[in-house]
């Protein structure tokens, strides 16, 4: 028991010093913390919605549009594929009607070529179904229809995506520890702590943030452009204002080829949009504006057009300006969109609630008295009930319940009211190792064993149990987490540490403690 090495001493008190530091920013206001130096820790403990107040936003996706889109995509692909077959297949009389895509094969001896390159257009579904049939009517014509497992795998991938471009458009820097998770087949939960605007929230989701650079079609008359009519090939959008304008319908660049999007200013200083684009999208950029230097092109973002400077020059550089009357936050949102993606689907808000802080900081308040309550039970019961050991393990109490707060702010966690609940629980169970040892501590005594001998073998003893017993607790809490969401991760993530730390304090803290005291008073007779 006495073998208790200097190492060890210095490395479990630099490692309490350590979590103590990180734990003592949250437990002040943050207009404080913000006055002291830079050396001293300022990472504080995130509070969730339910504590801090904050917008929530359930969005519903427009599914229709993934159908319509696949039946696009697959209509380009056989168009280009034939195209480029080899011998080249020639279609014509391509209909989209009724949500299937058919075409005729002119040449009947390549039917059999063309329903062979239809059939490898699809992929597998599930229930060994594929997500299209492709079946040969009146000899010479090729219906694609898309299943409904299809269809439903597509919506389920868009739904994938949607979930993941939201949660970075609410939270780029990724430090705000919002929530969001789909509810449903269709449906998309945003929360976010301590924001007060959900129009502005709405605003950033909301937006599919489809970004295409089309040229003008210069050829359209004004008279046309009034009547809403454009030339075969172009189709008619409007600017912001509401001005018509008519531009070829293939796009030069579209947004899938962008790699960084962020908020700068012009030679006038006045907010833009820079933008990169990846090593396919520089080349197409380049080669475009090389050939039409002089014309007019467009940039659309979600079939608007924001602005259609000239192109005077070749942009070879792989990089681009958007200008069209920003603000600094307009620009920041766009840049903040772009570089997320765009969304695959359309998202409407069907439920809206702002949640002030006022019940947040009632929850927190009896929060902190139920932890206090707890905690000085617990100290009382321990004091009582076995002396010495029992200030032993207050002082691993009151460590555990500090070191759980300073690792919480280490890895920039969210509490929660569930997470309250949680830290409360781990206080009042934190001791049960203690009582454990201290137990053993007590039977080793009555069988006449030697001071020194019932402490070292009570330590050893219990050490087992303890562990096996809180090895299961660790289980149900990394399941809690990973299966949960919301109020059971954050009692999942208070729990969990709070396991750790408190089998670190109620096993090694005190031990060293126990080994410091043996050491120096040798104690024949030991009470408790």
């Amino acid at each position: 028991m006495l073998d208790f090495p200097r190492w060890k001493v210095w490395g479990i008190t630099l490692l309490c010093l350590v979590g103590v530091l990180f734990a003592v920013p949250s437990l002040f206001p943050e207009s404080q913390v913000a006055k002291w130096p830079a050396i001293i820790p300022s990472a504080r403990i995130n509070l969730g919605l339910d504590l801090a107040g904050g917008s929530h936003l359930l969005f519903e996706a427009d599914t229709s549009e993934v159908a319509r889109r696949r039946l696009e995509q697959m209509e380009e692909a056989i168009r280009l594929g034939l195209r480029r077959n080899n011998p080249v297949i020639d279609i014509g009389d391509v209909s989209t009607a009724g949500g299937r895509l058919s075409f005729m094969v002119r040449n009947p001896a390549q039917v059999d070529a063309a329903m062979e390159f239809a059939r490898g257009q699809t992929q597998p579904a599930k229930l060994g179904t594929r997500d299209w049939n492709v079946n040969l009517v009146d000899q010479n014509r090729i219906v694609m229809t898309p299943t409904q497992s299809g269809i439903d795998n597509a919506i389920d991938s868009a739904m994938a995506t949607a979930r993941e471009v939201v949660y970075n458009r609410v939270d780029p820097d990724g430090t705000k520890e919002v929530t969001v998770i789909r509810q449903g087949d269709q449906r998309i939960l945003v929360q976010v702590p301590g924001l007060q605007d959900p129009e502005g929230l709405k605003s950033r989701v909301g937006k599919t943030a489809r970004l295409e650079f089309k040229l003008v079609d210069l050829n359209a008359s004004p008279a046309e452009l009034q009547s809403g009519r454009a030339p075969p090939g172009s189709q008619l959008l409007r600017y912001q204002g509401g001005a018509p304008i008519a531009v070829y319908r293939k796009a030069m660049v579209t947004g899938d080829q962008l790699v960084d999007a962020k908020q700068d200013y012009n030679q006038d200083g006045h907010p833009v949009v820079t933008i990169t684009f990846d090593g396919k999208g520089s080349r197409s950029f380049a080669k475009v504006t090389q050939t039409n230097v002089g014309k007019p092109f467009a940039i659309i973002l979600d079939n608007v057009v924001i602005s259609a400077p000239n192109i005077n020059e070749p942009i070879l550089g792989g990089t681009a300006q958007i200008s069209g009357g920003f603000t600094v936050q307009s620009a920041n949102d766009l840049a903040i969109q772009l570089r997320s993606g765009k969304l695959p689907v359309t998202l409407k808000v069907i439920e809206e609630r702002t949640v002030g802080p006022e019940l947040g900081a009632d929850s927190i308040k009896w929060g902190a008295i139920a932890s206090i309550v707890a905690t000085f039970a617990v100290i009382l019961f321990m004091l009582i009930t076995y002396g010495r050991f029992g200030v032993y393990a207050t002082v691993a109490l009151v460590l555990n319940a500090l070191l759980i707060l300073g690792i919480m702010a280490i890895f920039n966690a969210t509490l929660t009211l569930p997470g309250i609940a949680g830290f409360v629980l781990t206080i009042g169970a934190a001791v049960d190792a203690n009582v454990l040892i201290n137990e053993r501590i007590r039977e080793e005594q009555r069988r006449d064993r030697r001071t020194l001998d019932a402490i070292e073998a009570g330590y050893r003893e219990a050490s087992t149990a303890i562990f096996d017993a809180n090895i299961t607790n660790v289980i149900a809490a990394v399941l809690m987490f990973y299966f949960g969401s919301g109020p059971i991760r954050g009692f999942a993530v208070v729990l969990g540490i709070g396991i750790v730390t408190s089998v670190f304090t109620a096993v090694n803290v005190t031990r060293m403690l126990v080994a410091l005291w043996a050491r120096k008073a040798r104690p024949r007779v030991l009470h408790i």
